[in-house]
């Protein structure tokens, strides 16, 4: 009976809780970094800075606000696509105009190869030459270069801080009404979220 007992709260034993030390973590350096804001706080559930590395922080923020700026042209340009809007005159020579082009992904397999390649070389030249941080900016993301200001010196630091948490989070917010834009063109119940004619 005794040793009946004895596994018994053996295997109790196993279930209970543990006592653990005090566990460290070096996330709380990018707790009060810019964009860790109410209700999630600093989130990176991936874990991809949890070694506290700055370098690889600020390397991630550079990346999201790029992707951000991308993403809030991209849903500029699918709104005023799907509004009709578009360019006079033809695409190609051999008189495609620009009107026939269809918006949504749709619209991607009509545009000449030509055209296509001519975007895509446009784009690496932007990614390889004019969008860089050449002069090492104010902070991750500020292509200025010493060449462009546009009143932006002339803010104090509460506001210069303010529009930068504007700008993450329009881009955050950008990268998913994108995102959902696109899922929804493939669905092709896009055109329910636009008010009809």
């Amino acid at each position: 009976k005794t040793v009946i007992l004895a596994s018994l709260i053996a295997a109790a034993s196993a279930f209970a809780p543990v006592q653990q030390g005090a566990k460290t973590t070096s996330l709380s350096a990018f707790e009060d970094a810019l964009g860790a804001q109410d209700p999630l706080g600093f989130f990176d559930p991936l874990g991809l800075v949890e070694d506290g590395d700055e370098e690889k922080f600020d390397r991630l923020r550079y990346v999201e606000i790029k992707h951000g700026r991308i993403c809030m042209l991209g849903v500029v340009g699918y709104l005023v696509t799907a509004a009709g809007v578009r360019l006079p005159g033809d695409i190609d020579y051999s008189g495609t105009s620009f009107a026939s082009i269809a918006s949504g992904w749709e619209g991607t397999t009509q545009v000449p190869v030509a055209g296509a390649l001519q975007v895509f070389a446009f784009v690496g030249f932007l990614e390889l030459a004019v969008m860089k941080d050449i002069t090492g900016g104010e902070f991750p993301g500020d292509f200025r270069n010493d060449a462009l200001d546009f009143g932006w010196d002339s803010f104090d630091e509460e506001t210069k801080l303010q529009k930068r948490a504007v700008e993450l989070n329009q881009g955050r917010a950008a990268m998913m009404g994108l995102l959902a834009l696109m899922v929804h063109d493939k669905l092709g119940n896009v055109s329910d979220f636009f008010p009809s004619a």
